[in-house]
């Protein structure tokens, strides 16, 4: 299952794209999607819809993990990662991709198993999970990354029918 995890904003927009197969991850590919300050928001947002849009057909991952916008103190900053988040969600819905949502303690606990880990230790396993000699760069690239593990780890994809059997209880 090809899988692109996605960390929203709207400065820095993290990109990750993995291949997971019999439990088993292949990173594909991954990078920032960069838009300038200076630049006038709506036009910002074009640019990360372009650029998701390329990326969505340029590797066709089979779904996307975002993950899910919870802020407790700047409203206006909630409101414009939340309409980034949304142009996100458009691309992707589009090109006719599953949209699935994680908050951080989700990945958190998938990733690391320990849903209250820090940032540190989440970067440190996504790297070790995916084989990486270094943790990727910027953060919201190694999120994205991170996502798109959870994503693997929650979808039960790459397991067998007799595993699903028993994990079911059937």
């Amino acid at each position: 299952m090809l899988i692109l995890g996605v960390d929203p904003g709207y400065a820095t927009i993290g990109c990750g794209i993995v291949d997971y197969k019999s439990a088993r991850f292949k990173v594909v590919d991954y990078r920032p999607v960069l838009t300038s300050a200076g630049t006038p928001f709506p036009e910002r947002l074009r640019i990360i819809y372009e650029e998701m849009d390329f990326i969505i057909k340029k590797y066709r991952p089979e779904s996307i993990a975002i993950e899910k916008v919870f802020f407790n103190t700047n409203s206006k900053t909630a409101i414009d990662v939340s309409q980034a988040r949304g142009v996100i969600i458009l691309a992707a819905a589009q090109n006719g991709l599953s949209v699935n949502e994680y908050t951080p303690l989700q990945v958190k606990q998938s990733v690391v198993g320990y849903g209250q880990a820090d940032k540190n230790q989440v970067m440190e396993m996504t790297r070790i999970i995916l084989n990486l000699s270094d943790i990727p760069k910027p953060d919201d690239v190694a999120d994205a990354l991170a996502l798109a593990i959870c994503h693997a780890h929650n979808s039960g994809s790459g397991l067998d029918p007799a595993n699903l059997k028993i994990r079911r209880g059937i």
